[in-house]
C-alpha cells in the first residue's frame, strides 16, 4: 500500500511551506492556507521513520466532518477540501497554546497521576482514582506550542502572567473548548463510544478566535467504547479505545517514550497494516459510515492534479 510520507508542491501564488509532525502547510496569496495531511504518524512528539497508508485521509475526512458539524460554535478555517488528504482555508494568527481538555484519567494525565501528581496544569485532581476512571467534570490542560520538540503543561495562570492569551481571550478559548467537548461527546454516544479527551487549535482572524487546524481525530482525540466500560473498569481491565494511544503503548514495551539516546523499534509491515486498519475502524464507527478508500497508485499526483484544479478553477 502506498502513502504519502513527503509532499513538495510548488502551487500557484504559494509563498512559503511549513513542515508539522504530520501536515504540510503551503502559505497562498490572499492570506489562504493550504494543509496537506500525509500519512506521517508521531508519537511522544516524534515523527515515526514510516507512513500509514489512509492515515492522512482519514484525518483530513473526519476534520473536515467536524469543523462543519461546530461551525455553529465557533467559526473555523476550512473553505473547501479539494482532495482527501487535502483541506484549503483562511491563515489566520494562532494563539501558542494547545486547549487539551479531559473527561477521564488517561494517557498523560494518568502517567502523572500514577507517579504521584495531584495537580496538572494547576488543576487539583482527587485522590483515589484509577486509570481511565471519569473525572467529577471535564478538566482544561493547556500545554504550549512548541516549533520543536516536546510541548509543555502549562497553567491557565502561567498563560495569562507570561501574556501568551490575555485573560479575555482565554477565558473566551475555555467557553469554546468546553462546548465543542461537549459535542463532540455528544456525538460520539450517538455511535457507542466515549470521547475521552481532545486538544483543540485556535487562531484569530479578523480579530474574532476561529478553530484551526484538525478536530475530533484520532491524533487529536482519544475515544473509548461506551458498551462495557463500567464492567471494564470495575474489573479492572484495560477500555476498549480507539485513539493512537495503542502505538504510544506499542512504543513503551518496546523501550521507546522519545528521550535522548533511545532507537525507534522497527515497524513491521504487520504493524503497518493494523495501524491503518485501526485509523479506518475509528473513522467508520465515529461516522456511521463506511470509509471509502482513495485511489492511493499515483498519490503524490492525485493530490498536485486536484489542487492545480481546484485553485484554477475553484
Amino acid at each position: 500500500m502506498n502513502s504519502i510520507i513527503k509532499s513538495d508542491f510548488n502551487f500557484p501564488g504559494q509563498e512559503k511551506k511549513y513542515e508539522g509532525k504530520v501536515r504540510d502547510v503551503y502559505y497562498l496569496k490572499n492570506d489562504q492556507i493550504l494543509m496537506v495531511a500525509s500519512d506521517r504518524i508521531s508519537a511522544f512528539d516524534v515523527v515515526l521513520p514510516k507512513g500509514i497508508p489512509f492515515k492522512g485521509q482519514v484525518l483530513n475526512q473526519l476534520a473536515s466532518r467536524f469543523l462543519d458539524l461546530t461551525e455553529d460554535i465557533v467559526p473555523n478555517w476550512k473553505i473547501a477540501t479539494p482532495d482527501p488528504n487535502v483541506t484549503i482555508g483562511h491563515a489566520c494568527e494562532p494563539f501558542k497554546v494547545e486547549m487539551v481538555i479531559r473527561g477521564y484519567l488517561t494517557g498523560h494525565a494518568w502517567r502523572v497521576y500514577k507517579e504521584g501528581g495531584r495537580v496538572l496544569c494547576g488543576v487539583s485532581l482527587p485522590d483515589g482514582l484509577k486509570e481511565h476512571d471519569r473525572l467529577p467534570s471535564p478538566i482544561i490542560t493547556p500545554s504550549t506550542k512548541a516549533e520543536e520538540g516536546h510541548d509543555e503543561d502549562i497553567s491557565r495562570e502561567e498563560i495569562i502572567a507570561q501574556g501568551i492569551v490575555s485573560e479575555e481571550d482565554y477565558i473566551k478559548l475555555e467557553g469554546i473548548t468546553q462546548a465543542l467537548f461537549k459535542r463532540g461527546s455528544e456525538i460520539a454516544a450517538k455511535q457507542g463510544l466515549i470521547l475521552v479527551d481532545t486538544k483543540y487549535e485556535f487562531g484569530k482572524r479578523n480579530g474574532i478566535i476561529t478553530l484551526i487546524d484538525e478536530i475530533h481525530t484520532p491524533d487529536s482525540s482519544r475515544y473509548f467504547y461506551s458498551e462495557g466500560y463500567e464492567e471494564r473498569q470495575a474489573k479492572g481491565e484495560q477500555q476498549k479505545q480507539l485513539s493512537k494511544e495503542f502505538v504510544r503503548e506499542w512504543l513503551i514495551s518496546e523501550g521507546f517514550m522519545g528521550r535522548d539516546g533511545q532507537e525507534i523499534p522497527e515497524m513491521t509491515d504487520e504493524f503497518i497494516a493494523m495501524v491503518s486498519e485501526r485509523y479506518i475502524e475509528l473513522f467508520e464507527k465515529v461516522t456511521g459510515t463506511p470509509f471509502v478508500k482513495a485511489k492511493t497508485n499515483n498519490l503524490a499526483e492525485r493530490i498536485e492534479n486536484n489542487l492545480l484544479d481546484y485553485l484554477a478553477n475553484g
